[in-house]
């Protein structure tokens, strides 16, 4: 079910545009639009729920989803190199918007710690 107030389901719906580049009957995929890495795409779930722990707990299938099409999304960006997925829980990890997502990153170094 969509929250009207969420950025993230105006998305899935079309209401908002967004550079979308992968889509799946429970996924979609868009281009960031303040990218840390010359790969940021954020991969969503048609279906809101606030954060990835909710998700997993009512659709686990759907949270693979998301991997699978992180998966995709590298691959058609072409990296071979590796990249980074990252899955921001609450307001403590730095979770801005409240409907589950996961960042993939890529196309440069990945160091730990970042910055």
């Amino acid at each position: 079910m969509a929250d009207d107030d969420c950025v993230f389901c105006k998305i899935v719906t079309g209401e908002i545009p967004a550079d979308v580049v992968h889509e799946s009957p429970t996924t979609v995929a868009f281009r960031d639009l303040d990218p840390q890495a010359p790969t940021h795409v954020l991969v969503i779930p048609r279906r809101h729920e606030p954060n990835a722990a909710a998700l997993g707990a009512v659709a686990p299938t759907e949270l693979a989803d998301l991997v699978a099409a992180a998966a995709a999304v590298a691959e058609q960006d072409g990296l071979d190199d590796g990249y980074r997925l990252v899955l921001n829980t609450g307001a403590g990890a730095h979770q801005t918007v409240f409907h589950a997502h996961l960042h993939v990153l890529g196309g440069r170094s990945m160091t730990w710690p970042p910055g």
